[in-house]
């Protein structure tokens, strides 16, 4: 089943390390079938005090994502972000076509 991973990022210090972080984390999602669905687009908050970018990697399956998350390539990749960026990050699994909103009533 399909999983993403999103990631809120606030406080981005746009420098060199940022651009290098970019120009390398395409090789790191290939492997393992990721791809980008968000990107930092324009934000309509409508509730809540929503801040900064919203990132949303769709991956194959959640195996498919951790994997990435945990791989050597991205795992030194990452560092160039932590330092200048504050966000979360987490996968969540996506629900099969034709999901409803009563479906998790079981």
């Amino acid at each position: 089943m399909t999983a993403y991973a999103i990631a809120r990022l606030q406080d981005v210090t746009m420098g060199p390390e940022i651009v290098e972080y970019l120009k390398k984390i395409d090789a790191t999602l290939a492997p393992h079938g990721g791809r980008y669905l968000i990107h930092g687009g324009t934000t309509q908050v409508l509730e809540g005090g929503w801040q900064g970018d919203t990132i949303m990697l769709g991956f194959p399956s959640l195996e498919q994502a951790r994997a990435w998350y945990r791989s050597e390539a991205y795992q030194a990749i990452m560092p160039l972000r932590t330092a200048n960026a504050v966000g979360d990050i987490i996968l969540v699994e996506g629900v099969e076509e034709g999901h409803r909103g009563v479906d998790i009533l079981g």
